[in-house]
């Protein structure tokens, strides 16, 4: 007889207790095999893809893309045993008291005791939930674009209602209203309370001009701080975003990376004391080898940018001042010294802002650097930075300059003593041999945990780091 076995939602890494099931690859019916890829989750830190655990055929998939699942949920049902009866439909078996639903201990936290999952709202279904309509097909009615261009003839709005009727009234209650027909006619067309109208004509009359002005001012619009749904400042915002009954605002949950990177800026600044110094570097030669890198057969497989020389100049600086690669345990009230480099870059991606390290940076040289930054940099943006390959950094470099910003005052990234924020290179005049030339320069910041770092250590390091690339030629000798 058939054999039904229920999938929990594993802990991807890390401790995490949601996720949102992104897409299935498998469907009611399908076969698979063990390890076979059946779901695509996303965490607080990247897409997972999740294996399955037994080999049979689909009997239940238990909660839908878009929804956000408690980990230790069952989300998949599986017969082991399809040739004993048909399994299509079949309901889940629930496990005995006491015993362990599922594959056994998977992924790290598995098992965990069921919790009912926290369901969102697809996109597409805030529109239901946004309130009545004139129009369908109007602005106010469609999420997926909150804001549309008008077409010949603009929908007519509604006219105030509940709380902000009341309100309107409450303001203008006991005032006479006094307008020609032709007026009033307008403003039922254009859904406008004439009691809220400012008036401006002769005698407190309302004017077709007051209430085309009053429209106007009260009229969804696109605002400079909208850019569309498929923003990546949006965070992802299609499933589960809603746009207000006015069309004014799109209101997103707030999840995924958005969410964890929240948490961590808020531990971070509130927990680590940060100090911030600053250098204004001549970059001249940096740029001038990465010229002439960019020309090398040796490097004609790899993208080589200044953001490489100054990875490399970190890297030295932290051989030369081991105590800046550190990490403060409060726990156990000890301060942590690593004896490898774990280097960060901070990536932008339309997820959020995640900080993949480079494992062991310290062992490479300058090519094996360039590829690790380059699959790093590819992996990030394609969405699919693993928890392991953000973990255990031990400091981070951010590339401002890449968005034309001077420079800044970066928060660290939690665990770690120090990250160096890296400028936009620009052309300016520069007292070079006693003369005013034009060059190349660049602003770097270094911010630290004072609590491991004092201003001589990090002063140190972010020297060292502008030495090398006021000459390159200075790793030489220091490497």
């Amino acid at each position: 007889m058939p054999t039904f076995e229920q999938f929990k939602l594993p802990d991807a890494g890390e401790g995490l207790t949601e996720a949102e099931i992104v897409q299935w690859h498998v469907a009611v019916g399908d076969e698979v095999t063990v390890n076979q890829t059946i779901v695509e989750i996303e965490t607080a830190k990247s897409l997972v893809e999740l294996p399955s655990p037994y080999t049979g055929v689909v009997a239940e998939l238990l909660v839908a893309e878009g929804d956000t699942v408690e980990v230790g949920v069952p989300i998949i049902v599986v017969d082991t045993d399809p040739s004993g009866a048909s399994s299509a439909g079949a309901p889940a078996a629930e496990p005995e008291a006491g015993e362990a639903s599922g594959s056994g201990a998977v992924l790290v936290g598995y098992g965990v005791a069921e919790q009912a999952s926290a369901r969102r709202p697809r996109r597409g279904s805030a529109a239901s939930s946004a309130g009545p309509t004139t129009e369908p097909t109007s602005p106010v009615a469609a999420p997926a674009a909150p804001v549309a261009a008008p077409a010949a003839a603009a929908p007519a709005r509604p006219a105030p209602s509940g709380p902000i009727r009341a309100l309107v009234s409450a303001a203008t209650a006991g005032r006479t209203v006094l307008a020609k027909p032709p007026v009033r006619k307008l403003a039922r067309d254009l859904g406008v309370e004439l009691a809220s109208v400012p008036a401006t004509g002769p005698g407190g009359i309302i004017t077709r001009e007051d209430v085309l002005a009053y429209s106007a001012r009260s009229e969804p619009r696109t605002l400079a701080t909208y850019a569309g749904d498929d923003s990546p400042w949006l965070n992802d915002a299609g499933a589960g975003s809603s746009v207000t009954p006015d069309g004014r605002q799109t209101r997103v949950p707030v999840k995924s990376v958005r969410k964890r990177t929240a948490e961590a800026m808020v531990q971070s600044a509130f927990t680590a004391p940060h100090v911030t110094e600053f250098h204004t570097v001549d970059v001249t030669k940096t740029m001038k080898l990465v010229a002439k890198l960019r020309e090398d057969r040796e490097f004609k497989d790899v993208r080589v940018t200044p953001l490489l020389i100054t990875a490399r100049a970190l890297l030295l600086a932290v051989r030369r001042h081991p105590d800046i690669n550190a990490s403060w345990d409060e726990a156990a009230q000890e301060i942590v010294y690593k004896h490898y480099v774990n280097l960060g870059i901070a990536a932008a991606t339309p997820r959020g802002l995640v900080v993949p390290n480079i494992k062991d940076a310290h062992r490479l040289d300058l090519k094996g650097l360039a590829q690790g930054l380059s699959d790093l940099t590819a992996t990030a943006r394609a969405g699919r930075t693993t928890p392991a390959d953000m973990s255990d950094g031990t400091i981070t470099i951010t590339n401002v300059g890449v968005f034309g910003i001077d420079t800044g005052t970066p928060i660290l990234n939690p665990g770690e003593a120090a990250i160096l924020a890296f400028g936009a290179i620009r052309e300016q005049p520069w007292v070079h041999k006693g003369k005013i030339k034009k060059r190349w320069v660049t602003q770097l910041a270094l911010s630290f945990d004072h609590r491991l770092v004092d201003g001589a250590l990090g002063a140190y390091v972010l020297s060292d780091v502008a030495k090398i690339l006021e000459d390159p030629a200075q790793a030489l000798v220091w490497g």
